[in-house]
Parts: C-alpha cells; structure tokens; sequence
C-alpha cells in the first residue's frame, strides 16, 4: 500500500520528527547532489557518511553490501613480516609438488584434484608462514579446518617440509598396503597429520564454528585457557551453498566468537561450472554473512588493479565491477584483451576512456592473473585484520583464478575439478612459469618427477624455522593419553537395585544415572550435557539450576520461572549446552567435545540426548564425521521405537536407526530394556573409551518414554549385557514334553515378550525362555570377527552361537524396531529364526493399537511362536488357527 504520492511507508513513518524543517533539508541536499553530480555520486556520499556514522558509534544499520573491491586499500596494507621471495619458492615447490603427486596417481586410475589448491596456494601458506600457530607452543595451537580438494598441497608442503616421504606422495589414494594418503583429510586413516574431516561439504564451517564455540566454553569453564587459539575454516564458495554452510553464522556473530575466521576461496567456480552465472557470489555471500553480524574482509583484485582503480575518477570501473556477473568476468579471463575491451571497458564511453590509457599487457595481467587471493601481501593483510577485529567473527572473502600457474588448459575452465593430469608439456610450461630449477632429464620415462630444493636448502630452513617460531608443523593431530578414573560404584547402585513398584521410563533412568556421575568429585565436571531444546521432554530440567545452561553472557534477565524449584538458569560457566532446534548444531557441539581430548589435550564426557527420530536420520553424516574424527561419547535416542511415542505420528516414530546405526563402524550400539543394563553399559563404555586401553569408539544407546517397573538386577548378567544377550527369564515347563521356545527382545519389546511368555504357557502348555538382546549390533560384530578369524585358520564361536546353543525349540525375535535389526544375527543362530519388527511407515495412535497394526504385541508374539512350533510338528496347525482367533488377529 502506498500514500497519495507513491511513497512506500517506512518505519521511520512511525517515529516521531522533532524537526521536520531540517529532514526536509537534508532530503534537499541530497535531490541537489544527485541533480548536480548524479545518482552514482549522492550514493557514494550516503556510503561514506554512514561508514562515518559508525566510526564515531551511532547506532545505524550497516550495509549490507560494499562495492566489489578490496576492504584493505593498498595505502593501508602492513608491512609483510617475511621474506616474500623466498616464500615465493616454498609456495612454488609446493604447486609443482601436489600437481606432480596427482598426475602420477592418474596412472593407477585413483584421480586427484589439482585446480582447487592451484587457485588457494597463497591462502595457505601465508597462513602457514605467519598465522596458524603449531601445537608446540603454547596452549592448543589453532584449530585448522582445511578445504578436502585442496589436501595434495597440504601434503606437497609436508613434503617439503620432511614429514612425509616421496614413497608417500606416491601412494596417494592407494592406503591399503598401510603406507598410503587418503584422499582428503581423514583423522582415522592419517592421525598423526589430520585434525577434522572436511571433504563432507558444509560439515566443515559448521564444525569450525562449534569448535570456536567450543574453544570458549572450555575457557568459561576455566578448564583449559584456550585464548591463543584460532580457528581457520579455508571453504570454497561453491560449498557455501550447502545449508549447515551457513546454518549457525547468527550463532557465531552473537556469542561475538572473533576467534574464528572464515577464509572463502571465491575462484567463481563450483564442480560443474561458475557458482553464481548470473550473479556476483562474493556479493551475495558479504550480505549472508554482514547481515548475521560477521565482519567481513574482501580481498578481491591484486596490486595489478591499483592503476586501473586510480584512474577511475568517475567511480565508472566500480560500477562495472559491480554489475558483470561471474560467468562473464571467468570469460574474460580465457578471452584475449580485444575481447575484453570490447565487452568490459565498452560498456560506457568513461570505460571506453579509461581503457584508452592502459597497454594490453597491463589489462592481460589485471583480467587474467591478477587477484587478491594471489598475492601473499593482500592475503596477509586480510589475516592481519581479521586477528585485530574485535566482538565477531571474520570472514575473508579472496578472490582468486580456479586452476591458477595450471595453464590456459586449466585456468577457469569449467572442467577443470574434473581434470586430472597435465601433460609433460605442461609440466615444463608450469616450470617455466614457476622457475624452477628442474631439468628435462628428469622427466624420465614421460613421467613427472617430484621437486625438492634439499633438506638443508635455504627454502626448507625458511619454512622450519617459521614454523618453530609459530609452534611446530601444522596442520598436526596430538593425543594425550590420560585415562579418567572410574566413578565411584553408588552412581550406578541406585539404577542397579531397581525402582521396586515404582514406574520408570529407560530415558529417565538414563538421565537419572548422569545426574549422579555430574556430581562425581574427579570426572563430574568433565559431562557436557548436550540437549537441542527438548531437555524438558527428557526429564533434565533438574539439570538446569545446578548445572547451569551454558551462555557466554551469563544471565541478563530474570527468568518467569526463578521462584520455581527447577527454574531456566544460564551462567557464564554452565555446562549444559542447550542448543534451541538445531540438531545438526547439537551434533557440531558432541564433535568438538568429544574430541577435546586431541584437540586441546582435554578429556570430556559429551552425551547428546535427542528425540530417537532426529538423530541418524537427520545428521547421520555427522555420525560418520564423529567416527571419521575420532570422537567419543554418549549419544542417546531418547523417544525410541515405532511405537512408543505413537502420539505424534509418523514424523516422530522411528523404527529405523538402530539399522543405520549398525552400519557405522566406530558406533557400539544398544537397546538396554532396563534401567540396571543402562547402568552396566554406561560404565562399560567409561572404561572402554576413557579407562587405560581407550578405544576410539561412541556409543548410541535408544531409551524409551514408556514407564515400567524397573527391576533389580540379577546376578551374573553383566557379561552378557556388555555383548549383547542375556537369558533374562527361564520358562518353567508343565511337563518334561512340554513344548519350547526362545524369545529374544530388545528395549521396551521385551515387556511384550514377558507377556507373551504368560500367555503361551498358560492358554497352550508352552514353555517360553525371554532373552533380553541389548546390542543386536554387538552380536553381530563379534560374529563378524570370528568370521574373519576363520579366514586365517583360527577356530572361534561367535557369542551369540555359544549361548545359545542347546537352547531348545525355535527362535523368535522381537523389537520395536524393522526386523531387519534383529535379523543381523540370525545366520549365527542355529535354531529356527524368525523375528517380527515394526516395518513400515509410523501412526498415530495408543500403543497397544500401533503394536497390534505392526504384529508386534504380545498376542502376535504368541501366535509367531507357535506357529514356529506347528512348522517343526511340535504343536497342531489347528491350534495356531485357533490362538489367531482368540486373540483377534
């Protein structure tokens, strides 16, 4: 809706204007600038006065987009802190070196990217010989989140520097004699090199951004002094255009985390073509990021520019700059300089101008290799400012030339992520290029060979001696290995005695035994409680006053609850992490805590509790980034089953992630059925991921929201909670002849199976043994393990066989879960098998409804059960006709 005079209403309308006559004044002055000067001058004018606005603390909105030039003027850059051209040799090696180890690679058909660490060398290895401080030195060193296309110069430099061999380079995507690199960055498959696992696109500036977060709540925590780390997240604007991107951007600039910077490599090229066509990424990507508070550093054109732009003196270049699209500018640089003048500088007749009083060398330089991105002084200057900036984080938007020193084979070409080779030819014109002192003769047999200046070369005592003064080498991974002693013994008591006539849901008593190990006098501090915004669901409120929500602000209102027992308390050391509705946030938050214990020599206790439907559904290439990192902890599916939660539907009814659990290696995974194996697998996992024999394993355990009387624990179970079955209740047959059958259920299933036991005894004179399974898929990787033992000609009977063997009658398994999860173990079960589970799609409705439409209740398990038994001629078809009857089904 518009006024009379076509003016769309503001907000400004509705504030009140003490001095009308002197708005109007202003408004004046500016129609008079734009009539005298025109438009591009009176917006120029409102820029700078809003620039000098906040210079002198007004409190406006920013833009949210500046002019498509650098940040830093070439006036205001520091002085470079190094010795450029002997930098300029290392980074020289390092481009041959990565471009070498992939093309050699090619001949075994195992690839490699060359063009991505072509375009960013200068990124790196300013960052390396100035910035990114080793593990060495003080405190944890910086945290360093590399882009995974560009890992063969990470590995070039570790070349260089005497870290890796050149058997190594050449095993580059061949890992399986033991001796190899892997592709990317991997913690699990190169240790003692890698930190994070970033090649999962989008998984990397989320995790950085937790990391940073993370950092801090250690700090507030006064657990570790991390003040003199620094997180480096190095992203490719393509990858900015996954949604964990820039999923927690508002976090990072609210909880004003300036220990982090972001460095986008804004080459205009994603994996099939430019990543903006039609439009400006860098552009887009400085308003995402002003516009959720981040400080942002363009560092966009390189000193080539610096005549172009003094000679603007009509802002005309500005305006050009700042309209052509991206596919355009990357056309420009594979077009010669007719062409550019023609469709860049003839676009006005200022331009046409300008254009006459530059050479076409200067404009070939400017169009074709002249970047900020390039040019370690630029790329300095930008660290420089984003470590000086204070209350936000930073992102360095440099742009560069995708494919860069490759050649005009490579250089911004579309193909280029897919090309993976140069020829001989290349090679030599790239020497060239580079200067390298590489003879013909050593091209033997036409294949390229590895370049190195010497051990004791003015290059490598260079790059050494940098990195000693920063810390050590980097990137590095350091582990120190100190167990954590075990709670004592009472915080698993209480579950171990059972809840008597009192009802108890497994989630509860989960939360329950937690609570207890928070307040243990050695390692209670240690717990990080992670909760996306359901810690009421769960039963954690209790949490909130004594353990305190985490905030680095601390509390700054008065909650509406503080006259309540369990009121909403934030605090600057909480140690809750309750992250509001981001289970990919809560996911980020469990990596970096879980691995504390590399990344800052700190041992922490991470639990993630969440709604069982959200967790490996939704982040499930989180879970393989925490086994890829090798992280540690408790992860809990809270809610779990199809069929306990029937109250809210489809959407929340999860029958399905214990299967996709089972596919992670790393991931030992449980559905305890009572709140005592809660207690055995709790400490178990204590000691096999904290005691003195860590493992690098997690584990996931599913509770449930159904309250039952929890009984006491009986004895001589342990061992089989920890592997996976146990006989939990034996069956009293009413006569030696009398049929049998074994019952195996996991989680709330085996309520069902109990049940179920009552009934075929009673109704039919069958005897029933109920089996609770708690890992269904530790069975099977036990079973697996002997499996490949007897490759080697060892002898070993998987668990499950032994105990259950002379166990008479067939074998039907039950849970809420597909059948699929119980049916991992059945080719080592010698019985007859067959399971029920809860295929399908969930519903809404009471859970005795949902169990009978799934052929899961206990009536159904009865029925199975004999129809196993008339299979075998052990009871009459008749008679399971008849229970079919009888019961409904």
């Amino acid at each position: 809706m518009t006024d009379p005079v076509g003016k769309l209403p503001s907000e400004l309308d509705q504030l009140p204007d003490r001095d009308p006559e002197e708005t109007a004044e202003w408004a004046a002055s500016l129609d008079a600038v734009t009539k005298a000067a025109g438009p591009h001058r009176a917006a120029y004018l409102m820029r700078r006065s809003l620039q000098h606005a906040e210079g002198a603390g007004i409190a406006l909105p920013k833009l949210l987009e500046t002019d498509y030039v650098n940040t830093i003027p070439t006036a205001a850059e520091p002085a470079f802190d190094g010795d450029l051209e002997m930098e300029s040799r290392i980074t020289a090696w390092n481009r041959w070196n990565a471009a070498a180890m992939v093309t050699r690679g090619a001949r075994y058909g195992v690839g490699g990217h060359i063009a991505t660490f072509a375009s960013a060398a200068w990124l790196y290895e300013t960052g390396f010989n100035h910035f990114f401080r080793g593990k060495e030195g003080d405190g944890s060193g910086d945290q360093l989140y590399i882009q995974g296309h560009a890992s063969p110069g990470i590995y070039a430099r570790a070349f260089l520097d005497g870290r890796l061999s050149e058997q190594q380079l050449d095993n580059f995507r061949q890992e399986a004699g033991g001796d190899g690199l892997p592709s990317y960055p991997h913690p699990r498959r190169l240790p003692w090199l890698w930190e994070f696992p970033t090649v999962s696109m989008g998984l990397g500036p989320l995790s950085a951004i937790y990391q940073a977060r993370f950092n801090r709540y250690l700090a507030n925590r006064n657990i570790k002094d991390t003040s003199n780390s620094h997180v480096w997240a190095f992203l490719g604007d393509g990858e900015m255009d996954e949604p964990e991107s820039t999923a927690a951007l508002a976090l990072a600039a609210r909880e004003r985390l300036d220990n982090l910077t972001f460095v986008i490599n804004c080459n205009l090229q994603r994996l099939d073509g430019p990543v903006r066509a039609n439009f400006r990424v860098v552009q887009e990507l400085e308003g995402a990021f002003r516009g959720a508070g981040w400080n942002v550093v363009k560092t966009l054109w390189g000193s080539a520019w610096d005549e172009l732009f003094q000679l603007d003196t009509t802002g005309a270049l500005v305006r050009r700059l700042r309209e052509v699209p991206d596919a355009q500018f990357q056309t420009y640089a594979t077009r010669d300089v007719a062409y550019i003048r023609e469709h860049f500088f003839g676009a006005e007749p200022a331009l046409a101008e300008l254009a006459k009083l530059l050479t076409d060398a200067k404009i070939a330089e400017c169009f074709y290799t002249s970047r900020g991105g390039h040019e370690a002084r630029k790329v300095y200057a930008a660290y420089r400012a984003a470590l000086a900036h204070k209350g936000a984080p930073t992102v360095i938007l440099a742009q560069t030339v995708k494919g860069f020193t490759l050649g005009k084979g490579f250089e911004s070409k579309n193909a280029n992520h897919q090309m993976k080779k140069l020829s001989v030819d290349e090679f030599k014109d790239m020497r060239e290029l580079l200067g390298l002192p590489i003879p013909d003769s050593a091209f033997t047999d036409g294949l390229v060979p590895y370049g190195h200046p010497g051990a004791d070369s003015p290059e490598v005592r260079y790059l050494q001696e940098r990195r000693a003064a920063l810390g050590g080498p980097a990137p590095a991974r350091r582990v120190h290995a100190v167990a954590l002693p075990q709670p004592e013994e009472r915080a698993f008591a209480a579950l171990k005695k059972g809840s008597g006539k009192q009802e108890m849901a497994t989630t509860m008593a989960f939360v329950r035994l937690v609570k207890d190990l928070m307040r243990d006098k050695e390692t209670g501090r240690r717990w990080v409680p992670i909760v996306p915004d359901e810690a009421r669901t769960f039963g954690m409120e209790s949490l909130f006053p004594s353990a305190g929500i985490y905030s680095p602000l601390g509390q700054t209102y008065e909650p509406v609850d503080r006259d309540q027992l369990m009121y909403y308390k934030e605090a600057k050391d909480g140690q809750i992490l309750n992250e509001g509705i981001t289970e990919a946030g809560a996911m980020a938050d469990f990596i970096a805590a879980s691995t504390s214990y590399a990344t800052h020599g700190e041992t922490m206790i991470p639990f993630y509790i969440f709604y069982s439907m959200f967790g490996w559904q939704r982040t499930g290439d989180q879970m393989w980034q925490l086994a890829d990192q090798l992280g540690k902890g408790f992860i809990v599916g809270a809610t779990a089953g199809r069929t306990t939660l029937t109250g809210e539907g489809l959407q929340h009814a999860d029958g399905h992630s214990q299967l996709i659990a089972a596919t992670n290696p790393a991931s030992l995974n449980y559905d305890p059925a009572f709140a005592y194996e809660i207690a055995v697998i709790v400490k178990d996992g204590l000691r096999r991921m904290y005691g003195p024999e860590a493992e690098n394993v997690f584990y996931y355990l599913t509770v449930y929201n159904e309250p039952k009387p929890q009984p006491a624990m009986p004895e001589g179970v342990e061992e089989g909670i920890v592997k996976g079955l146990y006989r939990f209740k034996e069956g009293t047959p009413a006569s030696p002849e009398a049929p049998r059958v074994q019952l195996l259920a996991s989680g709330t299933a085996i309520h069902w199976a109990l049940e179920a036991q009552e009934l075929l005894a009673a109704d039919w004179g069958v005897t029933a043994d109920v089996w609770s399974a708690t890992s269904w898929g530790e069975l099977r990787r036990e079973a697996l393990e002997c499996d490949e033992a007897l490759l080697r000609g060892e002898q070993r009977v998987p668990y499950v066989t032994q105990v259950l063997e002379g166990a008479p009658g067939p074998v039907v398994a039950v849970s809420d879960w597909m059948r699929q999860v119980p049916d991992q173990i059945s080719q080592w079960v010698e019985q007859d098998w067959s399971s029920l589970g809860t295929d399908g799609f969930g519903l809404s409705d009471t859970r005795d409804a949902a169990r009978r439409h799934f052929g899961v209740d206990a009536r159904s398990i009865a029925v199975a059960a004999l129809a196993q038994l008339a299979r075998r001629g052990e009871v009459t078809a008749s008679s399971v006709k008849e229970a079919r009857e009888r019961y409904g089904l």
